[in-house]
């Protein structure tokens, strides 16, 4: 039985974040960009671009706010 690969993605909780480009930095493969649109708090915030996380968490543990990124594992049943 073969095993599939692991499939993570990355969340942004939006209006926690505040456009520091931190996680953008840290991110090793490049999946993450400062969006155009603007949150609550007017700041433009970090968007996935939808594949390719490797589930590394450079992005959280560089992100000085609690709880705006979360990495998300995948699981197929």
């Amino acid at each position: 039985m073969e095993k599939k690969p692991r499939v993570f993605r990355c969340v942004i909780a939006n209006d926690e974040c505040k456009g520091c480009e931190r996680c953008v930095v840290a991110c090793p493969r490049g999946v993450l960009k400062l969006g155009d649109k603007l949150n609550k708090l007017s700041f433009p915030y970090v968007t996935y671009t939808g594949s390719g996380c490797i589930g590394c968490g450079g992005c959280f543990y560089s992100c000085p706010e609690p709880g705006a990124i979360t990495i998300v594992e995948e699981i197929d049943e």
